[in-house]
């Protein structure tokens, strides 16, 4: 329920107690997304630049059909997952003094979601080349698996399941 103070407008009684306007929580969520993602941008990065040396090595050229197949979709993915994590600074920074944070949020919300989704897909992806490169397509896929169970639950499924049973009342 919203309140309005004399000084400051109106406040949003949020859920957690904190007491701040509608504008002061939008402006702390948009921290809070740029935040996490300067976290998830290195990683991502290191796997692009990873990427972008392969063709080049001597191994690069022996590789069958199905292993520069799967680099490819690694390759992209990693590109993808960039741009979209990239977006929301881009897009704040493009944005600046527009007044529009609010509908800012969501799509940098939505591009960060989505490229968490595709950076794990190319991890996942990555899994599967090098382990294929190096051990066979059975272990391969095995390793492949296991990751994508793993990056599922821990940046999917445990966070669903932890919404699904609703706030902590302690």
């Amino acid at each position: 329920m919203a309140t309005t103070h004399p000084a400051r407008g109106v406040h949003d009684g949020d859920a957690d107690g904190r007491d701040e306007t509608r504008a002061e929580r939008i402006d702390r969520e948009l921290m809070e997304l740029l935040n996490e993602l300067r976290v998830a941008l290195p990683g991502v990065q290191f796997l692009f630049a990873f990427l972008l040396v392969v063709p080049f090595q001597q191994g690069g050229a022996r590789m069958t059909d199905f292993q520069r197949d799967v680099y490819f979709v690694t390759l992209v993915c990693a590109v993808v997952a960039t741009a979209l994590l990239i977006a929301p600074a881009a897009q704040h920074r493009a944005l600046f003094r527009q007044h529009d944070k609010e509908d800012l949020l969501r799509r940098s919300n939505r591009h960060a979601f989505l490229g968490l989704s595709v950076l794990a897909l190319a991890l996942v992806s990555a899994v599967l080349l090098v382990t294929d490169v190096l051990f066979s397509l059975t272990q391969a896929i095995a390793a492949a698996a296991v990751v994508a169970v793993l990056l599922g639950w821990l940046w999917m499924g445990s966070p669903m399941a932890q919404r699904a049973r609703g706030p902590r009342t302690d």
